[in-house]
């Protein structure tokens, strides 16, 4: 992104936070934000985005694990499960929340595995969250992914609106929460707002259980091995997206007005690629990177989901445009993971 750019972005976020500061308890401050499941690849990078835009103290991360002494240096830190409704509450009170940004879920691959903690994880903590929000009035944010459509779904482009049939617990529990959510908004006029990403790939965090992770991973063995092993075949097409296109997608969406909103669920769009095509665009960084192709379980899953979204409507509502394309990703992980990986050696 050009430094213009930045600075465009960077206004625009500062003109809408400073419009949901009028709608906050105070009147004075931004929204104070709840962030579930939030040692994950997308709390820990949404929490820092927020903490830099409107002060350490109004982000608030929240998950079951221990957190590293990084992740708690820049802001709160608060154990709380999802399945208790009880703790839940009292950080929402307590804190006086204004959002909640639900990130607890068990992904598409380890979902699969354990079938009966994804369904209490997935959709039981989601029923908490919402329930929470439609009591106190708070704005909710909960990811869907491209995992909440099936093999019945137009695949390439895939619409916002179409028939959704998928064929994992994870994607089951994602359409289920696309639907609730939407009921509480018309019900409840809950405020309610859900982006279905695509695959997420950044060079701070490890793959975390999901099918689209061979778009991380491959970066990492390109650093250490020079040898990758691909569990899907090498021309399947997904969607995908930088990790700071996402964040700024669900900033701008969370602070998007409501009237602008004409729907509760939106596709957002950056890349779509194939194994293949990014091993070649790797190789152009590492050309003695070495791939084989050895398709398992995973691949069941990705012939079932979209190839392209078409994200044409969040475009036209509430201005959303990617700016980080394939070769540029592929540059910041490179350059990235051998800063870091450099800087272990030398720890």
């Amino acid at each position: 992104m050009s430094a213009s750019s930045m600075r465009q972005n960077f206004l625009r976020f500062d003109k809408l936070f400073k419009a949901e500061c009028r709608l906050c308890h105070t009147g004075k401050r931004g929204p104070n934000v709840l962030i579930t499941g939030g040692l994950g690849q997308l709390g820990t990078g949404l929490a820092r985005e927020l903490r830099a835009r409107h002060g350490a103290e109004t982000v608030i991360l929240s998950d079951i694990i221990k957190p590293e002494e990084s992740e708690i240096a820049n802001g709160p830190f608060i154990f709380a499960d999802v399945l208790d409704f009880k703790c839940l509450q009292e950080i929402v009170v307590n804190k006086r929340i204004d959002w909640i940004v639900h990130f607890s879920a068990l992904l598409s691959a380890v979902g699969e595995n354990n079938v009966p903690l994804a369904v209490r994880v997935n959709i039981e903590g989601l029923h908490n969250v919402m329930e929470l929000s439609k009591q106190y009035k708070l704005k909710l944010f909960v990811p869907s992914t491209i995992g909440a459509f099936g093999p019945e779904s137009p695949r390439n482009p895939t619409p916002n609106l179409c028939i959704q049939r998928p064929k994992t617990i994870y994607g089951v529990s994602k359409v289920h929460a696309e639907l609730l959510g939407e009921y509480y908004n018309k019900r409840f006029n809950l405020d309610f707002r859900c982006l279905r990403f695509p695959g997420i790939i950044s060079y701070d965090s490890h793959p975390g259980g999901g099918t689209t992770d061979y778009a991380v991973q491959i970066f990492h063995d390109a650093i250490t091995t020079g040898k990758h092993h691909c569990y899907l075949r090498p021309d399947t097409r997904l969607p995908m997206m930088y990790i700071d296109d996402c964040l700024r997608s669900t900033i701008e969406f969370m602070l998007a007005p409501t009237d602008k909103l004409s729907t509760r669920t939106y596709n957002v769009h950056a890349m779509s690629f194939t194994p293949e095509e990014l091993f070649n665009e790797v190789r152009k960084w590492v050309p003695e990177l070495e791939i084989e192709y050895n398709p398992d379980a995973r691949q069941k899953i990705a012939d079932t989901w979209p190839m392209v979204f078409d994200d044409s409507i969040a475009r036209q509502d509430w201005g959303w445009k990617p700016s980080i394309p394939l070769d540029s990703l592929v540059e910041i992980m490179i350059t990235n993971l051998r800063r870091l990986y450099k800087e272990k050696e030398k720890a």
